[in-house]
């Protein structure tokens, strides 16, 4: 069969796309592993299972490099993993347990044990030394509940456990809605210790839209606990702290200087400079505008972005840190904007932790992940290749390790 010239320049062109294409997939460099909690399942029926991604180092791009496996239970909401990155926890609220999974090199999960909860759990994290599991539980009141973890990454006994109240509204209804650990925060001083955990929570007796408040204190809350060397729990100066109205979304910037919180309902950040024994004091200038419905919260790992999801606008908003004072002001991208899109209804935020480079959601009625890319210098975003990238039904969480040798980034301000 003889071919013409028009015929062999399409032949070899087509070999010389497929060889390049071919050499492009080889050169991937996984850098991370994002992990995302499905929790109204998939086509079989599952009502919570885990898929595993790995994020390319050049684009940012996912791609499904291990098969998904069930949550260990129903509707997961939360995931955290150990200091080392071998562990994985994913809490699921309607079976209301804990469930430990071990992360392999290859990025596969196995469930290794579980714990059951007397009440719907809310939020995961587990301490920087990876001997403390914190849960926060609780439809009808707030629990914050500290569980031992062998070396092995095996959840322990009950070391711990505080009840959130509010002084002089004991008998208010406090719902939790987020953890977060401070790892090493030197001006902890009195007791002795150099961990600190932080739980947000909501009054819903003073808070109740479409009803009739049934309580004059304040809505949103922050409460600070000492952890002690032996595990105890001691309520910080002056906590609980006051929140705003509906605060949703907490985290800690890498060093432990400053606390911030997203609040759901009034449409912003809400930031705090952390005091001598865990005593937190609004930042100045604050509370900080946002998008609509802000829930999850990120801080780069260098300490120099924040990044949160608002959930009704279905964007991201990003923020440079004024590392003098913790305080956050506006990042405006190379096409003057200071929002950018997701798919629909982002939920849950990350920012992989070895290059520090990229950005994803996960969108619950999206059902998928956004992923973007940020400047270093700037913080300025744009979005990853091919993203969204097609998850199972209703991504509710999701949780990052860094693969192989990759350095974790880190900065000291």
């Amino acid at each position: 069969m003889k071919f013409s010239k028009l015929s062999q320049l399409f032949l070899v062109s087509t070999i010389g796309l497929l060889v390049a294409t071919f050499l492009t997939a080889c050169n991937l460099v996984s850098i991370d592993y994002v992990f995302v909690a499905d929790s109204a399942g998939n086509s079989q029926g599952s009502a919570g299972q885990i898929e595993t991604y790995a994020a390319d180092g050049h684009s940012g791009a996912l791609r499904i490099v291990a098969p998904t496996v069930s949550s260990g239970g129903v509707k997961p909401v939360s995931m955290a993993v150990s200091g080392n990155y071998y562990h994985l926890y994913v809490a699921n609220a309607a079976t209301k347990n804990v469930v430990h999974f071990t992360i392999a090199d290859s990025g596969v999960l196995t469930k290794s044990d579980t714990i059951s909860l007397p009440d719907t759990p809310v939020a995961v994290a587990v301490s920087a030394a990876s001997n403390y599991l914190y849960v926060v539980y609780g439809s009808s009141s707030a629990t914050l509940a500290e569980f031992s973890l062998s070396s092995s990454g095996t959840i322990g006994a009950l070391t711990a456990q505080q009840s959130l109240t509010v002084p002089g509204y004991s008998t208010d209804t406090i719902i939790p809605t987020g953890v977060a650990l401070i790892p090493n925060n030197n001006n902890v001083t009195t007791p002795p210790a150099n961990n600190v955990v932080y739980v947000s929570a909501v009054d819903t007796s003073a808070y109740n839209p479409g009803g009739t408040p049934t309580s004059s204190a304040n809505p949103g809350w922050v409460f600070g606990f000492i952890i002690g060397s032996n595990g105890s729990l001691t309520a910080t100066g002056l906590s609980p702290y006051k929140a705003g109205v509906k605060p949703v979304g907490i985290t800690a910037d890498p060093v432990s200087r400053f606390i911030y919180v997203t609040d759901f309902a009034s449409n912003q950040l809400i930031g705090y400079t952390i005091q001598s024994g865990g005593v937190l004091n609004f930042l100045v200038n604050g509370p900080f505008r946002t998008g609509n419905q802000p829930s999850a919260i990120a801080v780069d790992p260098r300490g120099l972005y924040i990044y949160l999801s608002n959930t009704l606008d279905s964007t991201i908003g990003g923020y440079t840190i004024s590392l003098p004072t913790g305080s956050p002001s506006s990042i405006v991208s190379t096409g003057a904007t200071t929002v950018f899109n997701t798919d629909t209804q982002p939920v849950a935020i990350g920012i992989e932790p070895a290059l520090g480079r990229f950005i994803y959601t996960a969108n619950y009625l999206g059902n998928s992940i956004s992923g973007f890319r940020f400047d270093p210098a700037n913080g300025a975003v744009t979005q990853t290749q091919a993203t969204p990238y097609p998850s199972g039904a209703n991504p509710a969480a999701l949780a990052i390790v860094p693969h192989g040798n990759h350095s974790i980034q880190s900065v000291t301000p």
